[in-house]
């Protein structure tokens, strides 16, 4: 049997126009996807929601490009998906208008002291998660700045729970566990788009007073929602069909970093590109980052800032103001909380009155 020719395929235009070119190309769906609110209860023990068919979504699409993925020789198969991940970024950058609406919403939330909630179920959920946890190793943000929920809770970052996420009085329970208000931004993320535990979450965030944001992979036709954000990257079909880890999951990671890192860019947690902010405690790794940190921003050899990084109790931004301002420990503290932690606030503001 012969094997198609890798490579840009016959008539497929750029990854930027990737979701035009799918909604060209397939039938319009027959309807806006619906839910049964009447729970069909299965020999297992187990409830899900009656859904219709879900085979016109965008994710759900079979892939004309990997057709033939089963029989394609290995050097080929791996041709083929890299050559789909790489038409990922450009549909992140499709959304850049959403997405930066978004990190505006959280960061306005975040100074009024709110949190940050991710609402997910399985990929979906891992990955907010995983955001959610690096957010005070790399930022030194108290925990519960960012947190992540996941359908069927930490057990299923490990072992899947698929039917948990069918339920969304379910994640309306854990919105309302985690008391959100009128501060805080819950973030659903739902790849197809139909995630029920990620709508009820949302909805109860909203009834609740809380700002929200939608992320799916599928246009707004195909599943609406009543976020005040809705975020739409349409990577298009995987090269397993329905498979949302793939591109998808690639997709919604990269939304992740951008929300999150920038909100904190946002907070004054980064001077410059440096990592000013980072948990100096954390481990032997972090202890480097944070002396080298410091060299970069004060001009210090390695020995002198380590041991100014003690004066500073292993504050980065502390210790740089401590340099940089010829000040104590405590006048730096000060500095810093007068301009709400931006170091280069401090800087700017207070350096030429320094040297006068």
């Amino acid at each position: 049997m012969g094997v198609r020719k890798v490579g840009k395929p016959v008539g497929r235009p750029s990854a930027a126009a990737i979701g035009p070119y799918w909604r060209a190309q397939r039938p319009a769906p027959p309807t806006m996807l619906t839910f049964n609110p009447v729970f069909r209860s299965l020999a297992q023990g187990v409830n899900l929601y009656v859904m219709s068919d879900r085979g016109h979504l965008l994710t759900e699409q079979p892939n004309p490009d990997s057709a033939e993925l089963d029989a394609l020789p290995l050097e080929l198969a791996f041709d083929v998906m890299n050559a789909e991940d790489r038409c990922v970024a450009q549909a992140v950058a499709g959304a850049k208008d959403e997405i930066v609406a978004a990190i505006r919403l959280v960061s306005a939330g975040l100074r009024r002291g709110g949190r940050l909630i991710y609402v997910g179920a399985g990929t979906s959920g891992r990955l907010g998660v995983l955001d959610a946890a690096e957010c005070p190793p790399s930022f030194l943000c108290d925990p519960r700045t960012v947190q992540g929920l996941i359908a069927g809770g930490d057990s299923a970052l490990k072992k899947s729970a698929e039917h948990r996420e069918d339920d969304p009085e379910y994640g309306a329970a854990e919105i309302d566990r985690l008391a959100a208000g009128p501060h805080d931004t819950v973030l659903g993320i739902a790849t197809g788009g139909t995630t029920p535990f990620v709508h009820g979450a949302l909805r109860r965030g909203r009834e609740r007073g809380a700002r929200t944001v939608f992320l799916a992979c599928v246009p707004e036709e195909e599943v609406s929602d009543e976020a005040d954000v809705s975020i739409r990257v349409l990577t298009g079909p995987e090269v397993i069909s329905g498979s949302t880890r793939l591109k998808a999951g690639l997709a919604t990671k990269m939304v992740l970093n951008l929300v999150s890192t920038l909100t904190m860019v946002q907070l004054g947690k980064v001077y410059g590109n440096l990592m000013v902010d980072v948990n100096a405690r954390g481990c032997a790794k972090l202890v480097d980052r944070a002396i080298r940190t410091t060299m970069a921003a004060t001009g210090l050899e390695r020995a002198a800032a380590r041991d100014l990084l003690e004066r500073a109790d292993w504050h980065v931004k502390t210790a740089v103001v401590m340099q940089r301002l010829r000040v104590e420990r405590d006048e730096a503290v000060r500095l810093l909380e007068a301009q709400a932690g931006h170091l280069r606030r401090v800087l700017e503001r207070v350096a030429p009155a320094s040297s006068r």
